[in-house]
């Protein structure tokens, strides 16, 4: 079915497959050389119906540039709840790509994490399982460091990136990268496998205390990824446990069995048990990884998700215009509302990509959305935050638009807002589009209450996950709402004349048939 595809890996790919992919290879050898080791030492290595999806998802083929077949991921990032047997999938994959892969002819295969100790866990059950199987032990040499393989190596590393710089790996696991402090192992490892020819890098780990650290950066970029936001097809992602910014609750059984693809073969008690004794922050991050924010989720789990509805906002339709702008380094949003069924529309998002610190706003660009959304939409209001871009939101108000300015930082006026926002959306009032990009912001936000009262903020100040998106739905939403309630009877209508009186100007939205009568 795939012309030129390596025989040996087609052989093992089944009738019917949707893509071709190395991992039912994978699979199949992990089950016909690797046994486990631990609790269950000498029992044959089958894998759980989910290891098995896992691996072929991830080793999924395409043709490159030169039409020649290869992996479509390079780098497989995988954030699982503990117990549900990372480390020893882990060995079983190194183990593939030590005695196996035919990628690379002299591999030299690494098991990395931030200390010795840890990054020996994978490699330790690597070892027991070459010792455990005859077929293995017979062309392994295992040594207290180093598993060879001919002239293939699997070695052990930890986090003094200092001393990584000259390693060339070929296939690395990393372990437990949560914990990291910072992305120096990281950056040395997939900086060395440049001249490879199909390398591959397994991140797997649980969720951790830091919801900005270096893994929860990468897993924010993997779940852009898979909703469709950015395009890196070498990177693959996949967790089992809530996104950031979710809110679940962590004593449900039901909650436990999602975010435990192993849930069916663990045991139950020790999970009623631990949720018991244990803090709810080191269950959220050990049982379901979870990474555990400092602050409450701005809406309860699954509401945004249960809004969505396909949509696109036609030319004429009446919005109010939402605008939080940045001028380096953040975010800048443009969202509209819709003043007939309060469904929000992201109009135009300007991002800073995490790996550039240098970046500013195209503010031209901006500038352009800004007309472009006045000129093709009945604009009843633009609300916009006036930090750094007054000239620009004078002049459109000099033009005749119809600009409010809004400073997010008057707790006054945000704190009715977003409670005003968070009102309709509980009661199903408001609808959106499902831009990925907004639902991340609204995931980002988080509610922060004082003697003020309520409102939506980052983390901390610090915090590189962005919130515009969510700042200016609220500005749009909550202008809408107010349109709504000063012009009843007019919300879904057009503009239909406009004059001056006294050096004031009107507009009338209404029904054609006003203009009949007069």
């Amino acid at each position: 079915m795939w012309d030129g595809l390596d025989p040996v890996i087609a052989r093992h790919i089944p009738a019917g497959a949707d893509f071709p992919s190395e991992g039912h290879r994978v699979a199949n050898w992990i089950e016909t050389f690797c046994v486990l080791t631990g609790s269950f030492a000498g029992q044959p290595f089958t894998l759980l119906p989910w290891q098995r999806e896992l691996l072929v998802d991830a080793y999924r083929l395409e043709r490159d540039a030169f039409g020649q077949w290869c992996r479509t991921h390079r780098t497989a990032v995988v954030c699982v709840a503990r117990k549900n047997g990372k480390s020893t999938l882990a060995a079983g994959i190194m183990l593939y790509h030590l005695v196996a892969d035919r990628a690379d002819a002299q591999r030299q295969i690494i098991a990395a994490a931030n200390d010795r100790a840890q990054a020996r866990m994978v490699f330790d059950a690597a070892k027991a399982m070459v010792v455990a199987s005859p077929r293995l032990s017979a062309v392994c040499e295992v040594q207290r460091d180093i598993i060879r393989y001919g002239d293939n190596t699997y070695r052990v590393v930890s986090a003094d990136a200092g001393r990584q710089q000259g390693l060339n790996p070929s296939s690395v696991s990393l372990d437990e990268y949560a914990f990291a402090k910072s992305a120096d192992l990281f950056d040395a490892l997939t900086l060395g496998s440049a001249a490879r020819n199909q390398p591959m890098f397994w991140v797997i780990s649980t969720a951790g205390p830091d919801p900005d650290g270096p893994f929860a950066l990468l897993c924010t970029q993997g779940e852009r990824v898979n909703a469709g936001e950015l395009e890196d097809p070498t990177l693959f992602y996949r967790s089992w446990g809530p996104r950031i910014g979710d809110t679940v609750d962590h004593t449900d059984p039901e909650v436990w069995r999602r975010c435990n693809p192993s849930f069916d073969i663990l045991n139950v008690a020790d999970f009623e048990a631990a949720c018991q004794r244990s803090t709810e922050a080191s269950f959220r991050i050990y049982r379901l990884s979870q990474f555990v924010r400092g602050g409450s989720s701005w809406l309860p789990h699954g509401l945004w998700d249960s809004l969505a509805v396909d949509d696109e906002l036609s030319p004429g339709d009446a919005v109010v215009l939402g605008f939080d702008g940045s001028w380096k380094g953040d975010s800048t949003a443009l969202v509209a509302a819709r003043v007939a069924d309060l469904r929000v529309f992201v109009v135009g998002h300007w991002e800073a990509p995490p790996d550039d610190a240098h970046w500013r706003v195209p503010m031209a660009d901006v500038r352009d959305a800004l007309r472009s959304a006045l000129d093709t939409y009945t604009v009843r209001t633009l609300v916009a935050d006036p930090y750094r871009w007054e000239e620009t939101l004078d002049r459109l108000e000099a033009e005749g638009h119809p600009v409010e300015s809004f400073p997010t930082n008057s707790l006054k006026r945000m704190i009715p807002a977003t409670q005003a926002v968070y009102d309709a959306a509980r009661d199903g009032r408001l609808s959106h589009d499902g831009n990925p990009a907004l639902a991340r912001h609204i995931g980002n936000a988080v509610l922060r209450v004082d003697k003020h009262g309520a409102r939506i903020t980052k983390e901390h100040a610090s915090s590189s996950r962005k919130i515009d998106l969510a700042i200016a739905m609220i500005l749009a939403a909550h202008g809408a709402v107010l349109w709504r309630e000063d012009n009843p009877g007019f919300a879904d209508a057009p503009i239909l004349a406009t004059w001056e009186d006294g050096g004031e100007v009107f507009a009338y939205g209404g029904s054609a048939e006003f203009f009949d009568d007069l």
